[in-house]
């Protein structure tokens, strides 16, 4: 019966969620490489700085759960490709011009430095020096923060087009026409103007707080479950404290970074606005905390809002006019719930998350927070909240959008003004834009999208299962043990040495492999034994 009913679900709709089921999926991962790239960075820098192998002992280990992401994040990611080819092949001639040049700077200038790179970051510890291990990481960390940079300009670009130019597509030398309208395509005739779109510069760096909110609850939640579990202590305190402050940081500097595009949206792309805070009625705004869009009497039953809240953080005064959705045509409207909902996902779980970072800092400060048992709790389970409100953040920016792939401008008068029609509806130059509803496949059917959706459903869950099998294989058997030590004049005896592997070995699953430091540590026994004799 599902079946038979999801079978008469239309194209579009089909293929939306077989790409929200793909993307989502796959934006797990590059979050968590581009956020821990940057943790790599920084031990991998102290180490080197200092000397003291508790830093590259907590590099190895938080190295190869970056590798673990990064395999599963670019195998995931291809699939997304073939999809612009198949489902949306009409999105795919519009805004080909536009998205090659970016994918394929992503190409050279992301994926090749970070792949090509990630082979030393792994394997090169004691194959290259010190010095070259470290710019591989700064290297890898660079290709994943230039992959971010390019898949968003494109993204930003379908939110706010600029640079380019809509021309009829050819073929054969003669115009393209099907069923009698014309084929027609974006076209850059400025390649920095489409790179530096309206939302491009605020839209990338919310995304990269983003990312490093979700890498350091990753890096906090598995420090603070080997603090309850009191193993690795030392390696634990170090990763959780760095973890901390990157988090805590992260979190302050998304809410200047979310005010600024939420502006920026208002100002781009005023309905967008309007659906996330379900602002029906054009006037001053209310800034909803809680509550649920009602569509059908335009308003928010059970609301919990602050007045004039909206008014006041988009013009600094609690009473200037917001515009409302009722200056849209009804099919110009995002869906309001799943807009509102995303939206609050976010605004709450990102709040949440700094409330609890900044109450673990005072704990930090105060010498008391590795014992702090309810905490370590909560912070071993922040990467839930920080994934769930990363993931809400695209969301809110993608159904905020619709009913259009590629948001086209409003028009506007000989002096700039926004022209409304006889309705007092804003219009919209549709020639700049492509609607959802026009970008599929007419070559795909339902049944075959339905078929897919169930086979990638099977795939990914399987994809899910190992990650997540793989990853606890690897906190199980928890650091490589190292001779610890701060310095050459300071090396640590073989007895301190052995003590320390012992420990580390009772709670470990499956065997180690032998470090140079170990080396070290046999060299001072048959120096203790050759004394002895």
């Amino acid at each position: 019966m599902l079946l038979a009913q999801l079978e008469n679900l239309d194209v579009v709709t089909l293929s939306r969620w077989q790409f929200a089921l793909t993307i989502m999926f796959h934006y797990l991962f590059p979050p968590l490489t581009i956020g821990m790239g940057v943790v790599l960075v920084y031990l991998e820098a102290m180490y080197l700085k200092s000397g003291d192998l508790l830093f590259k002992q907590a590099a190895k280990f938080w190295t190869g759960i970056f590798a673990v992401n990064f395999a599963i994040g670019v195998a995931t990611g291809i699939v997304m490709e073939f999809e612009f080819g198949t489902n949306w092949a009409t999105y795919s001639r519009f805004v080909g011009d536009v998205f090659g040049s970016a994918l394929a700077a992503e190409g050279i200038f992301a994926f090749f430095l970070e792949s090509g790179f990630l082979a030393i970051l792994v394997f090169g510890w004691d194959r290259v020096g010190p010095k070259l291990h470290f710019f591989a990481a700064c290297m890898v960390a660079l290709g994943s923060i230039f992959s971010s940079v390019w898949i968003v300009i494109a993204n930003s670009w379908q939110q706010t087009p600029a640079g380019h130019q809509i021309v009829q597509m050819t073929r054969d030398g003669v115009p393209w026409v099907v069923d009698g309208q014309p084929v027609m395509r974006a076209e850059i005739y400025d390649f920095w103007a489409m790179v530096f779109n309206p939302s491009t510069v605020q839209r990338l760096i919310h995304v990269w707080i983003g990312c490093f909110i979700v890498g350091a609850a990753m890096v906090m939640s598995i420090s603070a479950w080997y603090l309850l579990r009191g193993k690795h202590q030392d390696f634990a305190r170090r990763s959780l404290t760095g973890g901390l402050w990157l988090g805590f940081l992260a979190c302050v500097a998304a809410l200047a970074s979310g005010h600024f595009q939420a502006k920026n949206v208002y100002r781009t792309q005023p309905a967008k606005l309007a659906a996330f805070e379900a602002h029906y009625e054009t006037g001053p705004a209310a800034m909803t905390l809680l509550g649920v869009p009602n569509d059908q009497s335009e308003s928010v039953d059970f609301a919990i809002a602050v007045p004039g809240g909206l008014s006041l953080l988009l013009h600094e005064d609690p009473n200037a006019e917001v515009i409302g959705l009722d200056r849209f045509r009804p099919e110009d409207r995002p869906p309001v719930l799943p807009s509102f909902v995303s939206y609050h996902l976010m605004i709450g779980f990102g709040s949440a998350l700094l409330l609890l970072y900044g109450i673990s800092v005072v704990w930090l400060f105060r010498g008391k927070l590795f014992a702090n048992r309810w905490l370590l709790w909560l912070l071993v389970f922040s990467i839930v909240p920080a994934t769930i409100a990363n993931h809400s953040g695209w969301v809110a920016a993608e159904v905020g959008r619709q009913p259009f792939v590629v948001y086209p401008p409003l028009l506007t008068d000989a002096s700039g003004g926004r022209m409304i029609d006889d309705q007092g509806h804003f219009a919209f130059d549709e020639s700049q834009g492509l609607r959802t509803a026009n970008a599929v496949s007419r070559s795909v059917e339902g049944s075959e999208v339905l078929a897919s959706i169930v086979m990638f459903g099977l795939v990914y869950v399987a994809l899910f299962f190992v990650w997540i099998s793989v990853l606890h294989h690897k906190i199980q058997k928890g650091p490589e043990p190292v001779g610890l030590r701060k310095s050459p004049e300071n090396e640590t005896g073989f007895i301190e040495a052995a003590t320390a592997i012992s420990r580390h070995e009772e709670g470990l699953m499956g065997d180690r492999d032998e470090d140079a430091e170990d080396e070290a540590g046999r060299s001072v026994e048959q120096q203790d034994s050759g004394e002895a004799r």
